[in-house]
C-alpha cells in the first residue's frame, strides 16, 4: 500500500476557520472567601482543529479590586471548559474570555461578574442563584431541594450541596389564576404531595391582595435531579376561615383587626403566616405558624401555631378549614419563621422577629417535640452580622445523633449584596440574585 504524501510545509492559517466561543451565562456571581462558587462553562470550537488545540484565557478588564486576571482559572482541555473566579473584593467587574485557535485566530466574549462580601461559616455556605427571596424549602431527595420565592410564583429545584442556578423551575401562577405574587412563605411534604401557603396577610402597604390568600398542592414524581411537580389543587379561603374562627372565639388573637385594610402584616399585632408542617403522626392536621401576631401571654409575647385539622382536604376540595386548640410557644419573644418535622416526630423551628426590617434582629433555632403541652428548647442563636434573614430549614436530621446538621436558607431580597445600594430583589440580572444556604451543627 503506497504511503500518503505529507504537506511540504506548515499548514496555512487560512486552513483554519475562525474560532467560536460561547458562555453558559453572561452574568456570574461570587462571594469573597466562598467555597464552591458558581462557575461558567466556556464552549469553544474551530473548524479544522481539535478542541484540545485551542487555548482559553480570561483577563479582568475593569475593576481589579473585585477580581484580577490571576483570580480567574480555566479548567479542562476539551470543547467545554470550566471558568471559575476567586473574588478579591465586593463589587462588579467585567472579564474578557478569549479563545485562541490554530493559525493565531481568536474570538472573545465578555463575562459580567459581581462579588458579594464574605460571610460567617463560609466553608459551610453555598449560594442558590437566580432568585434572592427564598422563603420556603422542601427536600426533594437525592441531594436536591425545591425552593419557593416570596417575590414570584416560581418554584426552583436546586442541588442543595452546590452553588449555582436551578436545574428546573415551575411557575403555576397561570394555572392557579393569580396575576401577582402569592407571597409563598410556608411549605411541607407528606408522601408525594407538597403543600404550599401564601402569607395570607396584606402587602407591605397594608393593601389586601387576594392572591396572597392562596394555598396549593403539588404532586411529586421522581426524586433528586429528576424531580417533577404537577399542580394538585388549591384553596383560597384559609385566611377568611381563620378570621371567622377567631371572631367566633371572642377575637382572641385579633385576626380581623390585624388583617384589616390598611394594616401592615409585619407588626406585633399583624396577621402573617410563615410556617407550615404537619402535626406528630398526622397527614391531615397541619400546624400553621404565625410570624404575627405574637400573643401577649408573657413579656415579649409568645409565638402562635394554629392546627388546621383538615388541611390535606383543602386544596381542590369544597370544605372550609376546621381548627384545633391553638398552641402558644415561648421562643424568647421571637415568632415562627419556619417549621419542619422529620419522620421521628422531631421538629426544628426557625425563630425570628415579626418586624419588617429585621436583618440585624435576633434569630434562633429551636428543637420541639410537636406536642401542644411542651415548650421548645433553644439549640443555637443564628448569626445576624451577614446580610439576609433566616427563612427556611430544608429538613430535620435525627436530633439524637451526635454531629447532626441542618441546612438553613436565607432570604437576601433586601440585602445590598454588591455595595452599590441596590437591593438584591431589584437587580437587573437574575444570575446576580442569590440566597445563601448554610449547614449548622446542632449538638
Amino acid at each position: 500500500m503506497p504511503l500518503l504524501a505529507l504537506p511540504a510545509g506548515p499548514v496555512s492559517a487560512a486552513s483554519y476557520g475562525t474560532p467560536t466561543i460561547t458562555l453558559s451565562a453572561a452574568y456570574l456571581s461570587g462571594a469573597v472567601g466562598a467555597a464552591g462558587d458558581p462557575t461558567v462553562t466556556v464552549t469553544v470550537a474551530q473548524s479544522g482543529a481539535a478542541a484540545s488545540a485551542l487555548t482559553v484565557a480570561a483577563t479582568a478588564s475593569t475593576r481589579s479590586t473585585v477580581a484580577r486576571t490571576g483570580d480567574v482559572t480555566v479548567a479542562g482541555t476539551g470543547a467545554a471548559r470550566t471558568l471559575a473566579v476567586a473574588a478579591r473584593g465586593v463589587g462588579y467587574t467585567d472579564l474578557t474570555v478569549k479563545v485562541t485557535g490554530l493559525g493565531g485566530k481568536t474570538a472573545s466574549k465578555t463575562l459580567h461578574y459581581a462579588a458579594s462580601p464574605t460571610v460567617q461559616f463560609a466553608s459551610e455556605s453555598r449560594y442558590l442563584t437566580g432568585s434572592s427571596d427564598a422563603s420556603a424549602a422542601v427536600d426533594a431527595g437525592g441531594g436536591y431541594v425545591v425552593v419557593a420565592d416570596d417575590e414570584s410564583n416560581v418554584l426552583r429545584l436546586y442541588d442543595r450541596n452546590a452553588s449555582g442556578a436551578p436545574v428546573r423551575t415551575w411557575d403555576f401562577g397561570s394555572a392557579l389564576g393569580v396575576s401577582k405574587e402569592i407571597d409563598i412563605e410556608g411549605a411541607t411534604r407528606v408522601g408525594n404531595t407538597i403543600y404550599w401557603t401564601g402569607s395570607l396577610g396584606n402587602n407591605k402597604d397594608g393593601e389586601i391582595k387576594a392572591d396572597r390568600h392562596t394555598v396549593f398542592a403539588t404532586a411529586v414524581t421522581g426524586s433528586g435531579a429528576g424531580t417533577q411537580l404537577a399542580l394538585a389543587g388549591s384553596y383560597k379561603g384559609l385566611r377568611a376561615d381563620l378570621i371567622a374562627w377567631d371572631r367566633a372565639h371572642g377575637d382572641r388573637y385579633g385576626f380581623a383587626a390585624g388583617a384589616a385594610s390598611g394594616e401592615v402584616p409585619k407588626q406585633i399585632d399583624g396577621f402573617n403566616v410563615e410556617g407550615l408542617e404537619f402535626a406528630p403522626g398526622s397527614s391531615t392536621t397541619a400546624y400553621v405558624g404565625f410570624r404575627a401576631p405574637l400573643t401577649p401571654a408573657v413579656t415579649g409575647g409568645r409565638a402562635l401555631i394554629v392546627p388546621v385539622t383538615n388541611f390535606s382536604s383543602l386544596p381542590g376540595g369544597s370544605v372550609h378549614a376546621t381548627f384545633g386548640e391553638p398552641i402558644e410557644l415561648n421562643l424568647g419573644g421571637l415568632a415562627v419563621r419556619d417549621l419542619r418535622r422529620n419522620a421521628l416526630g422531631q421538629y426544628l423551628i426557625v425563630a425570628g422577629s415579626w418586624a419588617a426590617d429585621d436583618n440585624s434582629d435576633p434569630y434562633a433555632l429551636y428543637r420541639w417535640d410537636g406536642q401542644p403541652g411542651s415548650q421548645p428548647v433553644k439549640l443555637l442563636d443564628l448569626p445576624t452580622t451577614d446580610a439576609g434573614g433566616w427563612e427556611a430549614v430544608v429538613d430535620v436530621p435525627d436530633l439524637t445523633v451526635p454531629g447532626a446538621r441542618a441546612q438553613l436558607i436565607t432570604d437576601d431580597g433586601s440585602a445590598d449584596l454588591y455595595g452599590d445600594g441596590t437591593e438584591a430583589k431589584d437587580l437587573s440580572h437574575p444570575e446576580w440574585k442569590k440566597s445563601r444556604t448554610t449547614w449548622f451543627a446542632l449538638n
